[in-house]
């Protein structure tokens, strides 16, 4: 019997990956959901190959033919009802929590694009996971690959947990004329195909430092074991570190497919027509990140000595600095700023229940919100002088 899929954000890079895989093994899997969150246009030519698959907009509310789910509320209604055997959550920011909380109380298979369900929420998803008797499978490249190592190796002989960075767009620009670089610039990755807001977070390296969060969290590692190192050939997607001082890496072309097949077909590992590596010729190059370029990935560290509050507030803030450099509001140096600042406010070390990390989300973008008018303000005013 085919597995049922539920395809959360079926219109951005990870969700038309993951239809490209299911494609690919239409022995294996079939679509029973869709959800998309303005896009009615790419959810409904989706669709079209799907047509008994449900519907959903999460970022709307006014009703549309043949949309049987609207909102955030039709969006964790969709995942908690329809009948499905696995939710592949692709969703972008901290909206993706509620339909990682649907997936595992409702007793399916997660399969975890959104980093973000981690960084806010680990121990609380934990918990649903082992109660209901499903499994969370990464899906994020590095984490992904971090899964299968550890899988193959004894917990106990594991050091340190290594995950590779490509850079981002300004890699190999001078620290000078960052502050001057401009949203669509920034929005340009040299080596994977994303969204836009991960993308610029990939320039920042905020995406890295939600990384390092969930690799700790997720693998129960303590932050100072876990190491980022700047690969710009994204070839080398992570590496385990054992006690004898041995390396242990996973390569796969940078293709996002790779971890998706693994995430649907797992425990098994089927063969692969995605993202196939031949090593003859490549070059692999590593670096460590500069403080001074990516200063959002000390601040991921800060947050995680902080507590659960602190990754909540990191994340946060990391969406309104992002939103108010795409607005033009602050620079592209300022999105560091807005999350320092936010970070000082002082968040709580644990939170015991869904509803305190929603609440913490709400404060830290008011915190957020407040920092970046404090920014814009300091700039009007020394223009004007």
């Amino acid at each position: 019997m085919r597995k049922r899929v539920i395809v959360v954000g079926a219109t951005g890079s990870i969700g038309r990956q993951t239809i490209d895989v299911i494609e690919s093994l239409p022995d294996l899997f079939e679509i029973v959901g869709l959800s998309a969150h303005t896009n009615e246009l790419s959810l409904r030519e989706e669709s079209r190959r799907y047509p008994d698959a449900a519907l959903c907009l999460s970022g709307v509310s006014a009703p549309r033919e043949g949309i049987a789910f609207l909102g955030q509320d039709g969006l964790y209604e969709l995942v908690a009802a329809v009948d499905a055997d696995i939710v592949v959550n692709g969703a972008a920011g901290a909206g993706g929590l509620r339909p990682s909380i649907a997936a595992l109380a409702s007793g399916k298979r997660l399969a975890l694009a959104n980093k973000e369900s981690v960084v806010m929420a680990w121990p609380l998803l934990d918990g649903l996971a082992k109660k209901y008797g499903v499994p969370i499978l990464p899906i994020d490249s590095e984490h992904a690959a971090l899964f299968q190592l550890i899988s193959k190796i004894n917990a106990d002989e594991i050091d340190e947990l290594v995950i590779t960075a490509s850079g981002g767009a300004f890699r190999d620009l001078s620290l000078s004329a960052l502050p001057f670089v401009k949203p669509e610039e920034a929005a340009h990755h040299p080596t994977w195909r994303m969204g836009r807001k991960i993308t610029i977070d990939s320039a920042t390296m905020a995406n890295k430092g939600l990384e390092v969060i969930e690799a700790s969290r997720y693998f129960s590692v303590p932050s100072d074991r876990v190491r980022v190192l700047v690969h710009p050939q994204s070839l080398v997607h992570a590496l385990v570190r054992t006690r004898d001082g041995s390396l242990y890496s996973q390569l796969t072309a940078p293709d996002m497919r790779v971890p998706i097949q693994n995430a649907l077909t797992w425990p098994e590992a089927l063969r692969c027509p995605f993202g196939r590596l031949d090593l003859a010729g490549k070059r692999l190059e590593f670096a460590e990140p500069e403080p001074e370029r990516y200063p959002l990935l000390g601040l991921a560290y800060r947050a995680i000595e902080i507590g659960e509050g602190g990754t909540v507030a990191y994340n946060a803030a990391d969406e309104v600095g992002v939103a108010a450099f795409e607005r033009g509001r602050v620079a592209f140096t300022d999105i560091a700023t807005v999350v320092e600042l936010t970070l000082d406010r002082g968040w709580p070390a644990r939170a015991r229940e869904f509803e305190s990390i929603f609440e913490i989300d709400r404060g830290a973008r008011e915190a957020a919100a407040a920092a970046v008018e404090a920014i814009a303000g300091r700039a009007k005013g020394s223009r004007r002088e």
